[in-house]
């Protein structure tokens, strides 16, 4: 039993990071704190000062657990490093990256490449954003790439000698052909900076390079060339006309201000570069209005600057900050001098109010989406309890799906709908442990066995350590169960309902012949969707939730087992040299067709791993010295 009061007078007085747990051990909150013992104790001392928000994590605190650091710099990212691998509810959580796009340019290729990705590494390229406009993501790459001819294919680049014939996109303008020797080095790396320089705002120079040389080949009666370069100039132009001059500075500078009501924060960033506004990100963090505005403040800087892939030279925030560690460590991400400060006066604190209205639009947008959304997923579930006279309406649904190929690493997969919204965090993911092949029906009896034993398990242990509340993974269960499936599916959960001795309302989805929904089973019997309109979105919209995240689940299984069948044969490769050579090479054809010296200039490739993959490939024996030894 954890005595809390034993816990807090043993407290030490160095800096560190905690962490607070609710009743079953699930971390809730990461704080750091200069002095461990200060920090801590206030949270459980009855006092005026403190939130709503802090006041009800403390209220569910069973106990807390802390980590000693040597400074508070160490204690700050330290308390990063566990808030993205805890994701604690009452922390300021920014939506993970992923969801928002990148440009990445591979600048460790010596041919880069420019793509979108969803992924932000620490692997030594170039990346932008992330970006919220995807479709203006999309606009500014396809402009990219109609103006520089740069490779879009993951062919691996051979020496002079070895290089292939250049393919399609050659003949049709599209690349420069690094891969047969048309282009050198320099050359590329000149359009590469062009289009880095394009992308960071700076297009000024971009443009009197280009039109210096369209005079230059005009002049020299080279009319088609200059037809080009002028083409290049007004897709460059067209690119950055909807980006304002807002300052005089030609320094690189986000502007940072925040909107609030009685329950919500809206932050909104504007990221100007060469005194013009190349970006705006906005994000919502619920629940966090009635905090202090310098904390929130501190809070979004270091969750926004941990996860984007640049920190400007100047950051202005209505909101005084006067965390010298966090402007520490906001130098040591950049790399240089970071200046933070909240302007009084002039043209920054003109540029801070025109953040704070784009803050208070989003807010009122966000609002009047989530009301919308909230109508109109109410009258859904409300014709859905219609339909199947159920007593009240169905707060909380749950979904569930197989997916395999021809019996190959069959999976479940089960999501929740809650308060009108897919609940990501209480998503469920199932390897099917029992079954051999593909038998979709004793699969769905498994993964619904080992959910609803697991739950009640929970509940069991739940009310012998006599909780307040109830929690887990599993303890909460669900006001109706949806199954991907007819009446075949709706019967296995049913037997598996009653041998449990549980009364909870199964329907399954009747599919058309284009494996759209056109119909639910209940209780043995067809209903369509006649004047049921939003009923049928809402379903629908679960089925194709259900089967994206049980086909995720499947292809991370499927793309692990491929990958351990080829590379995890090989001596001295593991996992994270098998990842290193995946993201160089991109396929097991290209690493069997590199030489050594490309192999060794992988990351966490030596030279004797180097050997040793070629080896394995072309199936090479080491010489062999007089005493049998190998050489």
């Amino acid at each position: 039993m954890f005595d809390l009061d034993y816990q807090l007078s043993i407290l030490p007085d160095n800096p560190g990071v905690y962490m607070m747990k609710n009743e079953l051990g699930e971390v809730i909150y990461v704080g750091k704190a200069k002095n461990l013992k200060k920090r801590v104790r206030s949270y459980f001392i009855q006092s005026k000062n403190h939130s709503e928000k802090t006041r009800v994590m403390v209220s569910k605190v069973a106990e807390f657990e802390y980590i000693i650091t040597d400074s508070e710099m160490e204690a700050l990212i330290l308390e990063m490093n566990l808030i993205k691998k805890y994701s604690p509810r009452y922390n300021v959580l920014l939506k993970d990256d992923k969801h928002f796009p990148f440009i990445k340019i591979t600048t460790n290729e010596d041919f880069p490449r420019v793509y979108i990705t969803r992924t932000y590494a620490r692997d030594g390229n170039r990346y932008f954003g992330p970006y919220t406009d995807v479709t203006a993501v999309h606009e500014t790459l396809d402009t990219i790439k109609k103006i520089y001819p740069i490779r879009t294919c993951r062919r691996v680049i051979l020496e002079l000698g070895e290089r292939t014939k250049p393919c399609l996109n050659y003949h049709l303008g599209l690349c420069k052909a690094p891969c047969a020797g048309y282009i050198s080095k320099a050359d590329y790396a000149l359009m590469i900076e062009d289009i880095v320089n394009l992308l960071e705002g700076r297009d000024v120079k971009i443009k009197r390079s280009l039109k210096a040389e369209m005079l230059e080949a005009s002049e020299a009666l080279n009319f088609e060339k200059a037809a080009v370069l002028r083409d290049k100039l007004y897709a460059i132009e067209k690119t950055v006309q909807k980006q304002k001059v807002f300052t005089r500075s030609l320094d690189d500078e986000d502007y940072i201000a925040t909107a609030k009501d009685e329950e919500d924060v809206s932050v909104q960033v504007f990221n100007v570069r060469d005194g013009k506004l190349v970006g705006r990100e906005h994000y919502i963090l619920e629940g966090f209005a009635k905090e202090e505005d310098a904390v929130v403040m501190a809070d979004f800087l270091q969750s926004y600057y941990s996860g984007t892939a640049f920190v400007p030279k100047k950051i202005f925030t209505k909101t005084e900050i006067t965390d010298e560690v966090l402007k520490e460590w906001l130098q040591l991400r950049r790399g240089k001098a970071v200046t933070l400060v909240s302007p009084k006066r002039g043209e920054k604190v003109s540029m801070l109010s025109l953040a704070e209205s784009n803050a208070k639009v989003t807010l009122d947008q966000f609002k009047q989406k989530i009301l919308t959304e909230y109508q109109t997923n109410n009258d859904a579930l409300g014709q859905l309890a219609q339909l199947l006279e159920l007593d009240m309406l169905p707060e909380r649904l749950e979904a569930y799906d197989i997916s395999n190929i021809q019996g190959v690493d069959s999976v479940g997969s089960m999501i929740v709908y809650e308060k009108n919204k897919f609940k990501k965090s209480d998503y469920r993911r199932f390897k099917i442990k029992t079954v051999k092949g593909a038998n979709d029906y004793d699969s769905m009896r498994e993964i619904l066995t080992r959910r609803f034993r697991r739950g009640l398990d929970e509940v069991e242990a739940i009310k012998a350590r006599q909780l307040d509340h109830t929690g887990g993974k599993f303890s909460v269960f669900p006001d109706l169960i949806v199954m991907d499936g007819g009446r075949g599916q709706v019967n296995i959960a049913l037997e598996v309902l009653a041998e449990l001795n549980l009364e909870i309302p199964v329907m399954g989805l009747v599919k058309d012949d284009f494996h759209r929904t056109r119909g639910i089973i209940f209780q043995n019997a067809e209903y369509g969707f006649e004047g049921m309109k939003e009923a049928r979105n809402l379903l629908t919209r679960i089925q194709d939730e259900v089967h994206r995240f049980a086909i995720t689940y499947h292809r991370t299984l499927r793309d692990k087992r491929t990958l351990h069948s080829i590379l995890e044969d090989i001596p001295k490769v593991g996992e994270r040299r098998r990842r290193s050579l995946m993201v160089k090479f991109g396929s097991i054809e290209a690493i069997r067709a590199a030489s050594i010296k490309e192999l060794a200039e992988t990351p966490t490739i030596d030279q004797s791993t180097a050997e040793s993959i070629h080896r394995y490939f072309h199936g090479e024996k080491k010489e062999k010295g007089s005493s049998g030894e190998e050489k």
